[in-house]
Order: C-alpha cells, then sequence, then structure tokens
C-alpha cells in the first residue's frame, strides 16, 4: 500500500495537488447544483478523443517509422542533430508535446549511440525539449491548455495561430542557429548503408531476447507506416480536428473514436493517461469554487490586471503552465496574454512544462548518471529562449 501512494504521489503530482485544492474548495462551497456546470465538457472530450488517436499511432509505431526513414538520408552530424530536434518540432504541433518527447527522446538516444555521438545526448535532449515546446505552442492541438483556451473561448483557429507563430519561429530560428554553430559537418555514414526497417529494428528492439515493444508485436518489423490501421487512425485525426474546428458537433466525434477503437485496437483504453483529464476536472471544480468566493476572486481579478503575461510565466514556472492556464482563466477574460504568457512560460525550469518533466525522466531512465548534468543544461537553455521570447511578448 505504501508503495501505491508513493508511486501515485509520484507519477501524478499535479493530479494529486489538483485534487486536494478541489477538495479544500468543497468545504469552502459546498456541493450543490451548479456543480454541474463547472466540468469544460468540450475540452475534455477533445482532449480524450486527440489522446485516443495518438495512442493508437503510437501503438502501431507510425511516429518512429517516419524518424528511422527521415534518417536514411542523414549525412552529417549537424543532419542528424537538426532531423532529431525537426521531429518533435513538427510533430509537437499535432500530437502535443508530451508524446513527441515520449516518443522520440529515447530515439534519440539509441540514434546518438548508433552514431558515436552519445556525449552529446545532454545539449541534443535540451534542444529537443525546447523543440516540443515551441512547436506546440503554435497550434490549438498542440498541448492541453491551447486546446483548452480554444474550447473556452472560442478563439478561431486561425487566430490562435497568428498570435503564436512570431513566437515559435523565432525559436525555431534560434535552434536551427544553434545546431549549425555547434554541431559541425563530419561526415555521418552509419544511416545510409541501413533501410528505415533496418534503422527500426536497431533502435527498438537491438535484443532479441528481450521483451518487444507494441509496434513489433502488432505490425512487425518493416511493416510500411502501419498497413490499414494507419488510414483508419488518420481518418479519425481528422474527425478529432473537425470537431475541435466545430465543423462537426462533438457527439459525433466521441462515438466515431470510441466505436473505432472498440473495433481496431481496445488496449489503447488501457493506455491512454487517464490522469490528464481527471487533472482538468479536478482544477474545475476547484475554479468554479473559488469563483464564487467574492472576496479571493477580486484579490486575484486586481493582481492579475495589466500583468496578465508576466503572471502566466511566473506562475508557470512553479506549477507548470497547463495548471496555471486552467487556474488564472477564470479570473481574467485577456486571453491573448494568457495564451502567449503560458506558453511562453513552458520555458524555464524543469517544471514549467510537463512535457520537459518527461524529457527528463527519459533522459534519466536512459542513463541514470547524466541527471545532474542534463539538469544544468537544460535550465541554461531554457532560460537563454524564455529571455529571447520575453522581451517581443512583454513589448
Amino acid at each position: 500500500m505504501r508503495r501505491l501512494v508513493v508511486k501515485v504521489l509520484k507519477n501524478e503530482t499535479i493530479l494529486v495537488v489538483a485534487s486536494i485544492l478541489a477538495l479544500i474548495s468543497c468545504f469552502i462551497v459546498p456541493p450543490d447544483k451548479e456543480y454541474a456546470g463547472y466540468i469544460h465538457a468540450s475540452t475534455i472530450s477533445q482532449l480524450i478523443c486527440l489522446m485516443l488517436v495518438v495512442c493508437g499511432f503510437q501503438r502501431i509505431g507510425v511516429f518512429r517509422i517516419i524518424g528511422s526513414r527521415l534518417l536514411h538520408h542523414v549525412k552529417t552530424a549537424r543532419g542528424l542533430v537538426l532531423t532529431l530536434i525537426a521531429l518533435p518540432f513538427f510533430s509537437g504541433m499535432l500530437i502535443t508535446n508530451d508524446v513527441a518527447l515520449v516518443t522520440f527522446v529515447p530515439f534519440a538516444i539509441a540514434v546518438l549511440t548508433m552514431a558515436h555521438m552519445e556525449e552529446h545526448a545532454v545539449l541534443v535532449g535540451t534542444l529537443m525539449t525546447i523543440g516540443a515546446n515551441v512547436g506546440s505552442m503554435l497550434t490549438p492541438i498542440g498541448n492541453a491548455h491551447n486546446l483548452y483556451l480554444k474550447a473556452l473561448t472560442g478563439m478561431p483557429t486561425s487566430e490562435m495561430i497568428g498570435i503564436m507563430a512570431p513566437y515559435s519561429a523565432t525559436a525555431a530560428v534560434l535552434l536551427i542557429i544553434i545546431t549549425c554553430v555547434i554541431f559541425g559537418s563530419k561526415s555521418v555514414s552509419e544511416f545510409s548503408a541501413i533501410d528505415g526497417s533496418g534503422i527500426e529494428q536497431n533502435v527498438l528492439a537491438p535484443h532479441s531476447d528481450r521483451p518487444q515493444p507494441d509496434e513489433i508485436r502488432v505490425t512487425g518489423y518493416g511493416a510500411g507506416y502501419g498497413g490499414w490501421r494507419t488510414i483508419v487512425y488518420t481518418a479519425l485525426f481528422v474527425v478529432c480536428l473537425l470537431a475541435v474546428s466545430d465543423f462537426i458537433p462533438l457527439w459525433l466525434m466521441c462515438v466515431i473514436v470510441f466505436v473505432a477503437f472498440l473495433l481496431c485496437d481496445r488496449r489503447v483504453f488501457r493506455n491512454v493517461d487517464w490522469g490528464l483529464p481527471l487533472t482538468f476536472c479536478m482544477f474545475f471544480i476547484f475554479i468554479g469554487n473559488m469563483k464564487r468566493f467574492p472576496a479571493f476572486h477580486s484579490l486575484v481579478a486586481q493582481v492579475l490586471e495589466g500583468h496578465v503575461r508576466l503572471a502566466s510565466v511566473g506562475i508557470s514556472q512553479i506549477i507548470s503552465n497547463v495548471p496555471a492556464a486552467l487556474l488564472l482563466s477564470g479570473f481574467t477574460d485577456a486571453w491573448e496574454d494568457l495564451l502567449v504568457g503560458t506558453n511562453i512560460g513552458g520555458l524555464g525550469t524543469l517544471i514549467a512544462s510537463m512535457a520537459s518533466l518527461i524529457s527528463y525522466k527519459q533522459m534519466a531512465r536512459c542513463s541514470g548518471d547524466i541527471r545532474g548534468r542534463y539538469l544544468g543544461v537544460f535550465t541554461l537553455w531554457n532560460v537563454i529562449f524564455l529571455a529571447i521570447l520575453l522581451v517581443p511578448a512583454l513589448l
């Protein structure tokens, strides 16, 4: 029992904190019929459906297969690192920064080892994490708080992209410059002689006597891009995009996605991180109750007035940007400032973005003796990027 409690506290810290806050707020505002209006159903339904689809893609190995095919054409160290950074940067726009890093950080460590560049793993892992965070800020489905803010405000997708594009583009240019300066044109020939499926096998399961990952058990090596499942899951992803953009009703999206996975791959339901939507629900209860407590609501609203961007960045450094967006949205209607602040606020400290914590855990799991060095390098580069992006944000 003690081990279970410790495991929950370690793996679901944000959920535990959110649950405690929700419980405390229930003593301040006792449960009544207004509680039913607290939960933002559209956000939860969109989030769950997108999580199911992305998990389905993960289980057939689509993202790593794409990465393996791209690496086959890499010729230099600079090209290798740029490819590894581009993978989470662009995929984060569609599958969220968290999933991009869970997928590609272990992939990158294995690839760097194959290329005899493992000494650069700390810096490459850091730049990949920054890439995932700044890439995901561009789209409504790139991270959980963007999805929430879009559903809450009804902001058009084009407007959200227009607001965040300058910051994402600036960060992308910086990543390219840093990579080109640090990594030279040293030849990397390890991948040109191996086809995509060979790279995939060396990266995913180089030891045949060990348990195989799901994507190997489901599709096998060299199975193209997941066969018919890829077509089905792509169609489901399009359905989710149509629902997020208000072209089809949310209930139709939910029915299509749930029925499809019941027929195609029921294990997806067990592999999804259900703690995330539950965390959202706990924060919704806390925010809903605190908004009904006039003194607290007035105090927070006054503190935020005229300083939403800076406050969002600062609070994100302490509690992470997703909880910051959920909490602050109950006390301000400066949506653009909140969007910019919480996205930029994902840079900085290790806990500023849950995706950064995920990346740190992946790095530590693959090579436990680099934790201290990774934390130092990560903090240095993240503070640099945060400082640069803060300048236009606060002008």
